[in-house]
């Protein structure tokens, strides 16, 4: 019998250390939780979404268009003194000067920031 206790006890470190071996180095949100249904792997950043009134969600969906990376395509376009006036949900508004004259350019508000007008 206690050869038996022996050789289950070896073979459950055995056991533990080599699922310790499968987790990933970079597993900071995941947790092991030991219940009555044995141990589990949760992920704690699995239900930070649901808290957040979709906000997170609704960003990361649509990817705005980064004010600055619409002045770098303004001024891509030949735009000088490139400026931003105006930034609402649907677009992205840079003024500046083309061949001396003021002029305008409008971008989506949506990743890529494609030009509209």
């Amino acid at each position: 019998m206690r050869q038996f206790l022996h050789t289950a006890l070896i073979g459950a470190l055995a056991l533990g250390s080599a699922a310790l071996t499968i987790i990933p180095a970079h597993a900071q949100d995941l947790e092991l939780r030991v219940g009555p249904g044995g141990v589990d792997v949760y992920n704690r950043d699995r239900d930070r979404d649901r808290y957040d009134n979709g906000t997170r969600r609704e960003r990361a969906s649509r990817a705005a268009c980064d004010p600055d990376d619409a002045l770098d395509s303004a001024r891509d376009a030949g735009f000088r003194r490139a400026h931003i006036v105006r930034v609402t949900s649907r677009n992205v508004v840079v003024d500046g000067l083309t061949g001396g004259r003021p002029d305008r350019i409008v971008f989506a508000n949506v990743r890529g920031c494609p030009e509209i007008g």
